[in-house]
C-alpha cells in the first residue's frame, strides 16, 4: 500500500479504540483464548477489492499470532462467491477484530467499484475520473486510496496542496475590492511553481473572466453537458477543464462527451454503496 504505515496505524487503532476500548465481554465470556479458529473472505457482490492490507492491519494489531493470508489483491475485479483472504489463530482474536477489519474492507471496496463504474462508462474518451475532499473525517487516506484503487486520480487532499477559487472567494474579492487578476497574481508570486491556480464557474461569462486573469484549470460548476461544451470549445488550448456537480452514473459519459479534462465527483467516497464481503469463521 503507498499509505505511510504511521497513518494506517493512526486510523487502524482509533477504529479498535471505539470498538474494543471497554473489551468485549462477549467473546471473552464464550471463547476461551486458547481454542484456534479460521476464517475465510467471502465476496457477496461483483466489484472491485480494496482494503486487503488494511484489514491484515487490524487483526494484526488485535494479535500478532493472527495469519491472516491476501489470495487476490486490491485492485482485482470480484465477484459472488470468491474467496479473497483466510486467516488462522486464536478465536477469541479474530472475533475481536472482524467487524472493524469488515467496515474498512466493504467501504473501501464500495469506493473502488463506484470509481471502476464511472472509469467504465466514459471509456474510450480521454476524460479522468477524479475525487474531491468530500471523505469520512480521519479516514481521508483511506478514501483516496480506494478511489485509486478503483482507476481513478485524487484531486487535493487538503487546502495546503492546490489553489481553488470557489464561489465563496469569488464573494470575498467583491468585499475586498479585490480583482480575480490581481488575487491570481498575488497567490501565484507567494506558492510554489508547482502549484496551479483553479477557478470554479459557472457561467461562460465567469469562465473568460478567469482564463484572462490567469487560471491554469477552469471547474465548471452544474452545468449542462451543452454549457460545458461550448466552454471547453472556448478555451480549449489555453486551460484544463474540470467538470463537477451531480454525476452519476447515467450522465457521466454525456458529461466526458463534452470533452472535459477532468470530471470529479464527491459521491465516490461520501454516499458509498459499500460491497458486501463476510468473514466466514469456524473452528480450526
Amino acid at each position: 500500500m503507498d499509505i505511510p504505515a504511521i497513518e494506517l496505524d493512526r486510523i487502524v487503532d482509533a477504529a479498535l479504540a471505539e470498538d474494543l476500548g471497554w473489551g468485549d465481554i462477549t467473546t471473552d465470556a464464550f471463547v476461551p483464548p486458547h481454542v484456534k479458529g479460521k476464517g475465510s473472505f467471502l465476496v457477496k457482490a461483483r466489484g472491485v477489492l480494496a482494503g486487503m492490507e488494511v484489514a491484515q492491519r487490524v487483526f494484526h494489531r488485535v494479535d500478532r499470532s493472527l495469519v491472516l493470508k491476501i489470495t487476490v489483491p486490491d485492485g482485482s475485479r470480484v465477484d459472488r462467491g470468491m474467496v479473497v483472504g483466510a486467516i488462522e489463530g486464536p478465536l477469541n482474536s479474530i472475533l475481536k477484530g472482524e467487524r472493524t477489519a469488515l467496515n474498512f474492507l466493504q467501504r473501501m471496496s464500495g469506493i473502488a467499484t463506484g470509481t471502476a463504474q464511472l472509469i467504465d462508462a466514459v471509456s474510450g474518451l480521454p476524460t479522468k475520473i477524479m475525487d474531491t475532499r468530500k471523505t469520512v473525517p480521519g479516514l481521508r487516506f483511506l478514501d483516496k486510496y480506494a478511489v485509486r484503487i478503483g482507476g481513478g486520480k485524487n484531486h487535493r487532499f487538503h487546502l495546503g496542496d492546490g489553489i481553488l477559487v470557489k464561489d465563496n472567494h469569488w464573494e470575498a474579492l467583491k468585499v475586498s475590492g479585490e480583482t480575480l487578476a490581481q488575487a491570481i497574481q498575488r497567490v501565484k508570486a507567494r506558492a510554489s511553481i508547482f502549484l496551479r491556480v483553479e477557478v470554479e464557474v459557472k457561467n461562460m461569462e465567469e469562465a473568460l473572466e478567469s482564463v484572462a486573469a490567469g487560471a491554469d484549470i477552469l471547474l465548471l460548476d452544474n452545468m449542462t453537458p451543452e454549457e460545458m461544451r461550448r466552454v471547453v470549445q472556448e478555451v480549449k488550448g489555453k486551460v484544463l477543464t474540470e467538470a463537477s456537480g451531480s454525476v452519476n452514473l447515467q450522465n457521466v459519459r454525456a458529461v466526458a462527451e463534452s470533452g472535459v479534462d477532468f470530471i470529479s465527483s464527491g459521491a465516490l467516497t461520501h454516499s458509498v454503496k459499500t460491497l458486501d464481503i463476510s468473514l466466514e469463521v469456524g473452528m480450526a
